[in-house]
């Protein structure tokens, strides 16, 4: 089963990799050179020269301020940049397809293992076993409601900031997360 769930999952990868535009290929491999150390090595090698033949005592001086060399950074730097943020926003959006995917799995288990606790507490409870009366199974047979666990997660975080009212966001009725 691991080894379905594992080959299925790098299927998948594989299949969005093939599906993702040139541009965005593009800009992930110069990323990913930016930031590399043969990036930085290329960098030490270039500006380095660039440096050296422009001393004052060098007989090949081009950029005596140094202007060209600034502005030749600069625009590097923009286009860096916007690479960058372009592969960081791909990265964002995989990263919330697989916090769905957590939570859709998460739900899941959450409504199987209710069921189970449902069954082997009815079970519990014909057998005469004396746990099988623990208050504790009310809540443990409720499914839980994202929703009310989102609320409940809001109301608390209205709570500990500060300035918040007391009350402010609270859980909607006393629902609890369940």
């Amino acid at each position: 089963m691991v080894e379905r769930n594992i080959e299925a999952l790098l299927s998948r990868r594989a299949r969005e990799e093939r599906r993702r535009p040139r541009e965005v290929r593009a800009a992930d491999l110069i990323t990913a050179f930016a930031g590399s150390m043969r990036f930085v090595y290329l960098h030490l090698v270039v500006y380095g020269a660039w440096v050296l033949v422009n001393l004052p005592w060098s007989p090949w001086r081009f950029d005596r301020q140094f202007i060209v060399l600034g502005t030749a950074a600069s625009i590097e730097a923009i286009f860096l940049s916007t690479f960058i943020l372009i592969s960081q926003n791909r990265m964002t959006a995989l990263a919330d397809k697989r916090a769905d995917l957590d939570l859709q799995v998460s739900l899941l288990a959450e409504h199987e293992v209710t069921r189970l606790i449902r069954l082997v507490s009815a079970v519990a409870e014909r057998l005469g076993v004396e746990e099988s009366r623990s208050p504790e199974l009310g809540e443990l047979k409720r499914d839980v409601r994202p929703e009310a666990v989102l609320d409940t997660l809001e109301a608390a975080a209205a709570r500990a900031r500060p300035g918040s009212e007391p009350g402010e966001g609270a859980g909607r009725g006393g629902a609890g997360p369940r």
